[in-house]
């Protein structure tokens, strides 16, 4: 069997997974087996707050809502209900940017409610 030389392979393959742990700190961006690990945990997380990251801001936008619509004196759900039951179909997204950057529309939004 030939003798097989992989020095060209070897090093490319560790520059590569040293060129995606550029940033880390300590021996997690130099050493090739730290930062081997510290890349593999670096992918699950941002695999993982890619999910948490959506929760976290539909959080954000409940919080806001209710903070607004507290202001005319209803909560959060009763604000809810009201919108479904008249036929608004506004994501809480959209609810939470009219709560805080457009104020005279969302106060026409509950005022239509009541």
């Amino acid at each position: 069997m030939t003798r097989v030389k992989r020095g060209n392979v070897a090093r490319k393959r560790r520059k590569k997974i040293l060129k995606i742990t550029q940033g880390f700190r300590g021996s997690s961006s130099i050493l090739f087996r730290t930062a081997n690990q510290q890349k593999l945990k670096a992918l699950k997380y941002s695999y993982r707050d890619r999910n948490q990251r959506k929760r976290q801001f539909r959080s954000v936008w409940i919080s806001r809502m209710n903070a607004a619509v507290r202001f005319y004196g209803i909560s959060y759900s009763e604000f809810l209900h009201g919108l479904k039951k008249s036929n608004i179909f506004l994501n809480r997204k959209i609810l939470a940017q009219l709560a805080v950057r457009d104020k005279d529309s969302f106060q026409q939004l509950v005022e239509s409610l009541q």
